[in-house]
């Protein structure tokens, strides 16, 4: 098998970006083969740019995660999909099997989510709520939100939204809270590298029978493994 060869570098051709408060240049990704050679942006730079990984600390500064993290991350799915090709590696292909195994699975179920939670208040003639998700959600983290709603919100409303969403929604809210006991910050994302793995699907099993044991696993698992179905903003 001829030689394959990556890195992944902050590209300095490009303008600098802001990343939660650090101007840097954006992260690329290089793989080379059979003397040929493709350059693409980092799908990690992208991902943990957003608002969501910032924590704003006591002095009011931001803090993100680490370039250093993400090269790590970038490096871990790169070096598990040529791995997984092994002698039948080509480019092309190297490019869609990164795009797909790179996928963060709450980021991926995320959208078409939210737009079950939209309508579902719409329906109960609460537009203001509905909007309040539409707006809030750009820069607030769902899952946080949905934690405040069952705080707040009437327990039949609650257990029929957490029903219909079952019914109706992708699985982003069983996927985060899984992810969200199992993962440290910065770090917060459940790939779909993560996901190719049965011992993840077994614990995510486990978990979700533990946590919503009126919800079928088995369905739940259906769901998640649907995800590439499911809408999605763009990065």
């Amino acid at each position: 098998m001829n030689k394959i060869s990556y890195k992944t570098y902050l590209n300095d051709r490009l303008k600098q970006v802001d990343f939660h408060g650090q101007l840097t240049y954006p992260l690329y990704v290089q793989v080379t083969f059979e003397r040929k050679t493709i350059f693409f942006k980092s799908y990690y730079f992208e991902l943990f740019s957003k608002s969501r990984y910032a924590l704003e600390l006591p002095d009011g500064s931001v803090k993100g995660p680490d370039m250093e993290q993400i090269i790590e991350k970038e490096n871990e799915v790169i070096s598990f999909v040529i791995d997984k090709m092994k002698d039948g590696f080509s480019l092309e292909v190297f490019k869609k099997n990164y795009a797909y195994l790179s996928k963060d699975l709450c980021d991926v179920t995320e959208f078409d989510f939210i737009t079950f939670l939209y309508l579902f208040f719409d329906d109960k003639e609460m537009p203001y709520m509905a909007e309040l998700i539409k707006w809030g959600t750009l820069q607030l983290v769902t899952y946080d939100l949905i934690m405040d709603f069952k705080k707040v919100l009437k327990k039949a409303l609650y257990n029929e939204l957490i029903e219909q969403a079952f019914e109706k929604a992708p699985p982003y809210l069983q996927l985060y809270s899984f992810m969200m006991a199992t993962k440290k910050w910065p770090m917060l994302c459940l790939t779909a590298m993560e996901w190719d793995n049965m011992e993840t699907i077994r614990s995510f099993k486990k978990y979700v029978e533990l946590h919503y044991p009126k919800l079928k696993s088995t369905t739940l698992i259906g769901q998640v493994n649907a995800w590439p179905n499911y809408r999605r903003k763009a990065l």
